[in-house]
């Protein structure tokens, strides 16, 4: 699959099971939290397949997952949570990229 197209359906899943988890939390401002929330996770599984680095793509997803997600974890001081499933996502979307995209 073209490293582009898989990049969006990957952001695209990966912000909506994002998005998914965190109904059911209370925020101030939730369509913000919400919306915030989509678009780091689309940012990471728009960004894993289309960088290029000399590790294995399950590496590189971890890489980008954890980078992309230290923002948001400062601002809102939940570090496990929002690091965990930016490392757990790239991971995952690492290693699918390493098999179908490309």
């Amino acid at each position: 699959m073209n490293p582009l197209v898989f990049g969006v359906v990957a952001g695209m899943v990966f912000g909506a099971i994002d998005v998914a988890l965190m109904l059911p939390l209370a925020f101030a401002d939730k369509r913000a939290a919400l919306t915030g929330a989509f678009v780091s996770r689309f940012a990471i599984g728009f960004l894993i397949p289309l960088v290029k680095m000399p590790l294995p793509t399950w590496a590189v997803g971890a890489i980008v997952g954890t980078l992309v997600s230290l923002p948001d974890a400062v601002i809102t001081k939940a570090f496990v949570p929002v690091l965990g499933t930016g490392l757990i996502g790239g991971l995952l979307i690492g290693w699918a990229a390493g098999r179908w995209a490309g």
